[in-house]
This record gives structure tokens, sequence and C-alpha cells, in this order.
């Protein structure tokens, strides 16, 4: 048989374009295979997949919750099947006649199993074709050209460690969210999702708010007086030597304070009684892994789950090398020099580069992880332009160039002035710090330079006292973890991977269990991990999933093989079992009670019984009685986005405050009891006729402020016309002088209390819709907040094209599609497009 191109498989499409592109000298050209891009030169071919195509799952059998007891899936068979049908087919067919098949996935755990999942489904039509494997840590020109004229073999164990984890979480997250839910009577769109990650990262966040609640704080005073030389002044804190002999700032008896007060109040001047100089070297940061690039993202406002998109953006488009690793010691064939001189090219950082490369010598700061499969984050000598990145991307692009910058800068140098007088018999101390030489810091603005002024003194010296004050404190409670501070608790503990941690953390957030950031967990949260721990605390024992990702590693090691390794997780379910059957109907009646708990408003204005969330049939959510059907009363909400109670409750109507949870549309409702009332006492603005009824019937337009919070223009003839035109939530509408010559209508300004926001000019009501729907049907599924070109592409690869798709789509099937979205993104998504 005459054999076709070579086919190199990719594990995305945006990587194939590029890869492709870099091969071919850019005169590759796209093409469509059954819907999914092909590009082509010469005699080779590049297809991209969508990360994992084929997925593992139980047979149809045991899809029926409720005819197949959970226990079941503990040793049942698990079988592979495709997961995006178009992308097989797609793939079959190219390789069907492909002279030799390259796999060029991404060079981790999770790409050799997408590339081992390649091979097979390249080897039920090709048994012929040569296969190789080549691995690269940045897609640039040099590392593609070279990783493609040295090809490998695929790590067979390394895509069995890969697998042996989708396994074990199918098991795990399948058998225990069905029996949770099950056991709580909580099925449908709001089952109780537990998984062998889950549930550990979850423990932590309970934990953690456990210790916030159990907090008892103790009062303390602190004492500071102000000192003054030569008419410069400065600030000096009150110590006193401990029962160890430690300094110690913090005084706990409030008599002992008021002395010291007193004496501090009593004193014109204090005695120069010590004066120490030093200087401190600053260290350069050690280089970019991924648990540390995420906290640095953290500290310029992004999101763990946002950062690594970001991430994996600019590594795809071969701006900086791959995201996911631990290595903190760059390779030694990394040539600082070389990409300095590259970067100093660019018009962002060329002056920086070029001022490093002045030095003698470039020694890069290493960490304490070195490992052999990728280096750490840093730039590639590859460089975007202004217009090639967006807003966010050029802030994460920056950050990676200026970490790789300061890593190769020289140390800064600090001097610290430290200065004890005497007051009366109360000690007093400052400290002072000036930055000598900045070092590092001219380069990598992220970390603290700011100084503290302390005059140069000597000792002996009189200084003047000009006030002093006394104040009360108390000691605070445990901060909550920050996400990127999750993520390096989940890292110490063994929970999760590099790869997998930011995933994780997203979907306790998609599951409802946690909200805010920094997160805390809901009551649903609090119930599943006081359920787990007295009755299944493997369930949420650390020592159990981080024994697992051990013998992940051993099986990439070829120590331990996937049977051996599935069938452990199988017995420690086993266990599990034995004791959740025990107490299945305790489980159940707790897990309600939380659920309960979580969607309990208050009580009912009109019966015995507590206001609670509900949703209506059709999915949008309410406050209705639990006494119904004996008590109706019902509360609007929000049509966008979900509910979540705060802590904060209404002082008139005793009920707590609701928060909608919409993505970057996230706001609080308040009290809907309150913003009801709001509603009804808010007059109707009268904008003009309505264009439907206004010459028959005489109906207007008017700006109606809605029961659950919202507003709308709508006619007044409502029920009998319904024409409405959508209106901001927030702001005070007005009428302007102007008129609309098409309409007729005048135009609308809203106006904010906040002085920090311009008023909106709406114009027109009807010409600013109809300007809106224009823009909408322009842009399709990007006109939907949350929804940007990379999103909107891979909504595409996942089949959904239009914002009719969108709206048509199941949010869990779709989540699951599509990388780093969840659900409740989907469902927002969604109630955008209404």
């Amino acid at each position: 048989m005459k054999r076709g191109p070579e086919l190199i498989i990719t594990e995305k499409d945006n990587a194939a374009r590029r890869i492709a592109d870099i091969l071919s000298g850019g005169s590759a050209e796209s093409d469509r295979v059954n819907g999914v891009n092909v590009y082509k030169w010469g005699g080779k071919r590049c297809i991209g997949l969508s990360g994992h195509v084929v997925g593992v799952d139980f047979p149809p059998e045991y899809s029926d919750w409720r005819d197949v007891e959970p226990v079941e899936l503990v040793t049942a068979a698990v079988e592979k099947r495709p997961t995006q049908e178009n992308i097989v087919a797609a793939l079959r067919r190219m390789a069907r006649n492909a002279s030799r098949i390259v796999i060029a996935t991404d060079y981790d755990r999770e790409g050799e199993l997408i590339g081992k999942e390649a091979y097979e489904l390249v080897r039920e039509v090709n048994e012929e074709a040569p296969v190789d494997r080549v691995r690269f840590s940045s897609i640039t020109d040099r590392e593609v050209t070279e990783a493609f004229a040295d090809p490998d073999d695929l790590d067979f164990d390394l895509a069995a460690a890969g697998e042996a984890r989708q396994i074990v979480d199918l098991m795990w997250g399948a058998s225990l969210t069905r029996f949770l839910s099950l056991s709580a009577r909580q099925l449908g769109d709001d089952f109780i999702s537990v998984g062998r990650v889950q549930g550990p990262a979850l423990k932590l966040v309970v934990d953690r708010e456990r210790e916030i609640d159990a907090f008892d704080p103790e009062d303390y005073w602190e004492l500071f007086a102000d000192l003054e030389k030569d008419d410069e002044r400065f600030e000096a804190q009150y110590f006193y030597l401990d029962e160890d002999d430690t300094e110690a700032e913090r005084v706990w008896d409030e008599a002992a304070a008021d002395a010291v007060s007193k004496t501090l109040a009593a004193a014109s001047s204090a005695t120069v009684d010590e004066v120490r100089r030093r200087t401190r070297t600053d260290d350069p940061p050690a280089p970019f892994n991924t648990t540390q690039f995420i906290r640095a993202a953290s500290g310029v406002g992004y999101s763990a789950q946002r950062a690594m998109s970001i991430a994996e953006d600019l590594y795809t488009a071969g701006y900086i090398t791959y995201p996911r690793t631990d290595n903190t010691v760059y390779p030694e064939d990394l040539e600082p020099r070389d990409l300095l001189d590259a970067l100093s090219a660019g018009p962002r950082f060329g002056d920086d580069a070029a001022s490093l490369l002045d030095a003698d010598d470039i020694t890069p700061t290493a960490g304490d992880e070195e490992t052999t499969d990728h280096p750490p984050i840093h730039p590639t000598d590859e460089l975007p332009s202004p217009s090639d990145l967006s807003e966010d991307e050029w802030e994460v692009y920056e950050l990676v160039v200026r970490r790789f910058l300061a890593t190769v800068a020289d140390a800064a140098t600090w001097e610290h002035l430290r200065v004890v007088a005497i007051a009366g018999d109360a000690s007093l101390k400052a400290n002072g710090k000036r930055l000598v030489d900045p070092g590092y810091h001219a380069v990598y603005p992220y970390r603290s330079t700011s100084e503290n002024f302390v005059p140069d003194v000597a000792e002996g010296e009189e200084l003047a006292v000009t006030d002093s004050r006394l104040e009360a404190k108390q000691t605070q409670p445990p901060r909550r973890y920050g996400q990127s501070r999750l993520i390096e608790t989940m890292e110490d503990m063994g929970i999760g991977t590099k790869a997998t941690r930011h995933d994780v953390i997203q979907k306790l957030y998609d599951r409802g269990y946690i909200e805010g950031d920094p997160p805390r967990p809901t009551r649903l949260a609090r119930g599943v991990v006081e359920a787990s721990e007295e009755f299944a605390d493997l369930i949420v024992s650390e020592e159990m999933t981080a024994q697992l990702e051990a013998d992940m590693q051993a099986i990439a090691r070829g120590e331990e093989t996937l049977e051996d390794v599935t069938d452990e997780s199988r017995e420690m379910l086993e266990r599990v079992f034995d004791r959740l059957t025990e107490s299945r109907e305790e489980l159940g009646d707790h897990l309600r009670e939380s659920l309960k708990a979580d969607k309990t408003v208050g009580p009912c204005p009109e019966s015995e019984h507590d206001l609670v969330i509900r949703r209506s049939r059709h999915g949008s959510y309410f406050v209705g009685c639990d006494g119904y059907p004996d008590c109706e009363f019902t509360l609007p909400l929000p049509s966008t986005g979900k509910p979540i109670l705060l802590d904060e409750t209404c002082p008139d109507h005793g009920l707590a405050d609701v928060k909608m949870l919409a993505g970057r549309k996230t706001f609080v409702h308040g009290c809907p009891l309150c913003a009801a009332e709001a509603a009804e006492e808010e007059p109707d603005l009268i904008v003009g006729p309505c264009p439907e009824c206004g010459d028959e019937a005489g109906g207007e337009l008017a700006i109606k402020r809605l029961r659950s919070g919202g507003r709308l223009v709508g006619c007044t003839r409502y029920p009998d016309c319904d024409y409405s035109l959508p209106m901001p939530r927030n702001g005070e509408a007005e009428l302007t002088d102007e008129t609309c010559a098409e309409h007729g209508l005048p135009g609308i300004r809203i106006t904010y209390e906040d002085g920090d926001r311009e008023p909106w000019d709406l114009g027109c009501p009807i010409c600013n819709y109809r300007e809106y729907q224009a823009r909408q049907a322009g842009t399709e599924l990007e006109a939907i907040d949350g929804i940007g070109e990379k999103t909107a592409a891979k909504l595409k690869d996942a089949g959904v094209e239009d914002v009719a798709g969108l709206k048509d789509a199941e949010p869990d099937t779709l989540a699951d599609e599509i990388e780093g979205v969840g659900p409740d993104t989907v469902r927002n998504w969604q109630a955008d497009a209404d």
C-alpha cells in the first residue's frame, strides 16, 4: 500500500499551528478534516488534539445511579471511549495511510498519557508506521527544530502513571460522589461531589476556618513615642525583656501598660543608650517553579487558575518555557548572557537586560529543587510585540521576564540602623533601614523596597520626646489561606501535583464548597468534611492521597505497575465503604442538615418556618418558605449567578445577605426582603411612549426596579404589554435633555454615589440595546462576559460555535471538555447569554 505523508500530533490546535509554522518555515497551509484543523506542507501534516480525546469510564450498565449501588463501582471494569468523536475520527483518517507518526504532546505525565492515547488510536488503523516521540520545554524555533532532529520513544511507564491517576480518580470520585449524594437525597445538578484530591484539599480550608472560629483573642497593649533631633522626627516603640531575656513589645497587663504610658507622657527627653549599624545583603529570588509562579502571580492580582491559563497560552505561543515544573535550577545548557542579549533587543525590557549584560560574571541563582524534565519557568528568546498580547498576558509575561532578570542580577544591599533610647525608666527602640544598592530590585519591582527613616544619632545624645501614645490591641486569628498559599501547603503535604492543584481549587469553587478570595468554606463544605471525618476519614486524609501520588511516581520509574496501584486503591476504597455502609442513614441526615443550613436565609415573616434558597423547574433561584405548601411566601433573586449566603444578617428582618456568584459579574444582592421592599417603594421613572402599544393603548416606557433587585425599561401596561429593554443594575438613573430623533425618547444617564466612577450616558434605551445586540452578533461568544478570544476558541473546539449552541449545552458535559472551566462558569455564561 502506498504510504502517505508524515503525521505530527500535538496536544492542542494552537500548538499544532505554531509547530507547523516553525517546521515549514511559515509555508504551512490550513485545511479542515472532519471539522478539525490540519496543517500541511511538503510531505507533512500536523493535527492538534484537545487534551484528552479518550476518557476512562465505567461501562454503560453502571450509569444509572439508582439501579447501581455505589460500592459496585469499586470493582467495576473501566473502559476507554472517545470523548471528542470529531477529533478522534479526524486523527484516524489522517493516520490510516501515514508513513510516520510523530507525537509532540506536552512533556509531562498528562502529556505522555495523551500521547499514548493518540498512539493507541493510530495503531487501530495503522500497525506499520513507525511512531516517534519528541519532547521540548518551549515551543521556539530552536527547541522544536532540535527536538524533531533527535526523536525518542514514548515513555509507557510515565503514561501508565497518568492512566493510573485517571482510573483511581474515577473510582474514588464516582463511587463516593454517588454514595454521598444518594445518602443525602441530593441528585441532579446539585449533587455532592467528592474526589481523591478534592477531599484533603477541602479539609485544609475547613480546618483553618475551625481554627479561626475557635480562636479566643487576648488583649494586649503597645506603646510608642515620637522622638526628635534637629527638627527630624521619628517613631520609637517601647520594649522590655521577658522571662527568656528576649525583647518583647506586647504588654499583656493593662495596669503595667498604663504605668509605662504615664512614664512616657511625663518624659520630655530620652537619652540614646545604644546605636548599632549593620549592612545586610538581600539575595535575588530563585527561578520560578509552578508553585512560586502562582504565588507571585497572586501578588499582582491573578487567581491560580487564571495565572496558569495565561502561562499556558504564553508557552504555546513560544514566549515562555513550559509552566508546569518543580525545577528551580536552570539547566547547564541555558546561556543567561544569550537570553539577556535577546531580551535587550525588546522595547519593554531592553534597558534592564542591557544593564545586566555589563556584568563580568553572570551567575544565576538556584533553588533547592533540581529536576531533569523541564527547566524553571523563564522567557524564551522569541519576544512578543505589544500588539501580540492582551493586557493580562503582558502583565504575566512581564512577571516571568523580570523574575529571570532578577535571578541573574546582583544582590541588593540594605543599611540598618538600630537606636535604643531611655525615657525615664522606659526603653524605646527605633529601627531604620535604607536601600544602599538596589541590586535585583532595579529590575524586579514586586518586592517591597520601602525605607524607614531614623536620623544619625550618637550614644549619650539627648532627644526630645514630642508625643506618646498607648494602643490597645487584640491578638488576631490565623489568616485564611490565599489560593497561592493553599497550593504551597498542598505541595508540602503531597496533595495533588503541580499540574492539578490549581484545577482542584477551581473545582472547589465550582462545586460550591468555597467562596471568596481568600477562600472560605461554605456550610456544605463543613458538612462534607465533618461527615467524612466521622464516618470515613480516608476521604479527607492527606496521607492516603499522598501515598497514591507516591505510588504513581513509582509507576513512572518502573518500580510499580498500574495494576498494583489500582488494586491498592480498590482495597482502600473497600475499607472506606465498609464504614460508610454501616452509617448510611446517619451520614445522610448529617449532610441534609448541612445542605439545609447552607440554604437557610432566616425566619419567614408569614409563618414559623424558615426561608430557604430554592430552585425552580426552569433552573432559576428564589427564596421560598420551608413550610410550603402551607406557606407560599416567596422572594425573587437575581437571574444572574448562583446564590450563596453571607455571614452578615439584616438587622430589620433577620435574613442573611445573599451574594450572587457570576464570574466577574459577582455582586452582593443583600437582604432579599429589603430588595423587594425597596423595589415596591421606588417610583417608576417615565421615559416616553411605548413603541409597541403607545399609539393604540397609551402604554409608556418606564424605568422599573424589580423585586429581585434588578432594573429594566418596561411598559407600564405590563402584563398586557411585555415590551422591555435591559438596564444597568446599579447607579441612579436620570433623563437627559437630548431626545432621540428616531424614537422620540430622552436619553438616560446613570450616575454613581462613588465619585471615582464617571457617569454613564446610555442615550436612547432602544438605540443602546440595538448597539448591544449588534456587538453581540458581531462577536457572538466573545460578547459574553468572561469569554475572550482564546476561551471562544476552546468552546469551538468543544463543538460550541455560537451563543445558541452555548445555551443548549449541558454545563457539566461542556465543562469536562474545556480545561480550567467548571460547570458553574458555564451556567454563568448561559445566564449572560439569555
